[in-house]
């Protein structure tokens, strides 16, 4: 599956610029921030193509997994994103990955998504629909910025490596706990298996 974009479409929803500016007391159900066309078209406006790559960690990879996360995935399989472009002279570069996961809330998903540099640096991270009645702060700039710059070696603790928000603190541990897994899975999908190969090649 490829999609195409050729413009760039506005990166946040009315709705979340109000709680940026504190124009809301509480959240609404079921707020929409991005869909997943719209968040892949923000994420990489100038890439030609944004294709994706299934993971579906074997039983080995998924007791792995376990072992670093510290509880079973949720999901079979996994969809990787990858942004990329093709210069003049024909070669192809990848721009940048994402993945859209969800982290359960106090009572409901919260869908998110992380853009992730070629070497697996977090670029950004957005909430892509926020279904809590409160909370909803952690769609800020002030908060979501603290996730850019980390990596699979970072611990990412809350209150530690990440400042939690008051009155949204279980939702501020759920993202945090999605975007480690992010990282981990990205590790384990890409970063692993290309180490692999570029040890093989070099033999």
């Amino acid at each position: 599956m490829v999609f195409n974009f050729n413009s760039r479409l506005l990166t946040m929803a009315l709705s979340c610029a109000l709680v940026l500016l504190g124009l809301t007391a509480t959240a609404q159900a079921d707020q929409t921030f991005f869909t997943k066309k719209e968040i892949l078209r923000d994420f990489f406006p100038k890439s030609d193509k944004v294709s994706f790559e299934k993971f579906t960690p074997t039983k080995a990879q998924r007791q792995g997994l376990h072992r670093r996360l510290g509880y079973d995935l949720a999901r079979s399989s996994y969809y990787i994103f990858v942004a990329s472009s093709t210069s003049d002279s024909g070669s192809k570069t990848v721009d940048g990955y994402a993945i859209i996961d969800d982290q359960m809330g106090q009572h409901k998903p919260i869908t998110f998504a992380v853009k992730l540099s070629p070497e697996g640096v977090v670029l950004r991270q957005e909430v892509m629909v926020y279904r809590e009645s409160h909370g909803d702060e952690i769609c800020s700039r002030r908060f979501s910025k603290q996730f850019n710059g980390k990596t699979v070696s970072d611990a990412l603790r809350p209150n530690k490596d990440i400042d939690t928000i008051s009155g949204a603190t279980i939702s501020s541990r759920a993202i945090t706990m999605g975007v480690k897994r992010v990282l981990v899975l990205f590790d384990a999908a890409i970063a692993t298996p290309r180490t692999m190969r570029i040890s093989q090649s070099a033999r």
